[in-house]
């Protein structure tokens, strides 16, 4: 099971967005769908979002969106219409999902902000930016290939690799451990702090933030 409980599906009524009136804000959380990668690295991005939507009461029950291949939450957030999803497909197909929805919905591109996990990056920091090469991430080389790479990134370390042996696909897969488990809530707070203030200011400073205490 995920570390965050899904609420009851419940779809939202037709009339709940006023077609235009509002700026359109696109999330989108990476990980593997099955319940086996649950609580791995690489679905940190899963329960980043996870603890956003759980976070904000204007967001919506996760529903599936066959024709999107997502779990979609959708509400309203100051004056922007925020989408937040999670691809179903495989990590390594979540383009697929985030360029059916980015031309269903059509966000500015600079309004698109993908959270991931990132080996290169050092458990404890999270790093922002717009732009930039996959890094031998297979899901933002998806989205890359999908969209483009202008969107914004937030980028959650999970490194340096342990032990530096280890294949770098079957260290993404493990769970994290316990030292790390103890920062969990450190790190979802930051997280959703960087996603809400990216909704009202419609920007991605380029910064390093470190939220182990």
């Amino acid at each position: 099971m995920s570390w965050l409980q899904k609420r009851p599906q419940v779809n939202l009524p037709v009339s709940y967005f006023t077609v235009g009136q509002n700026s359109t804000i696109l999330i989108v959380g990476l990980g593997n769908y099955e319940d086996k990668y649950d609580n791995t690295r690489h679905n940190i991005g899963f329960a980043s979002v996870d603890a956003f939507v759980k976070k904000h009461e204007e967001m919506s029950d996760w529903v599936i969106k066959k024709d999107l291949k997502s779990m979609m939450s959708e509400g309203r957030i100051g004056d922007s219409r925020v989408l937040v999803i999670k691809p179903t497909t495989y990590m390594n197909l979540s383009g697929e999902s985030v360029r059916a929805t980015f031309s269903y919905y059509k966000p500015s591109i600079n309004h698109v902000l993908v959270v991931h996990d990132e080996l290169d990056v050092k458990f404890g920091q999270i790093r922002t930016r717009y732009g930039g090469s996959s890094a031998g991430h297979n899901g933002i080389k998806s989205i890359t290939n999908a969209i483009g790479e202008d969107y914004g990134r937030i980028r959650i370390g999970i490194g340096p690799k342990q032990p530096e042996e280890m294949d770098s696909a079957d260290f993404v897969l493990q769970r994290f451990n316990e030292k790390e488990l103890k920062q969990m809530n450190n790190l979802k707070r930051e997280t959703v702090a960087i996603l809400s203030e990216f909704i009202y200011n419609k920007n991605l400073t380029q910064e390093t933030r470190t939220f182990i205490v």
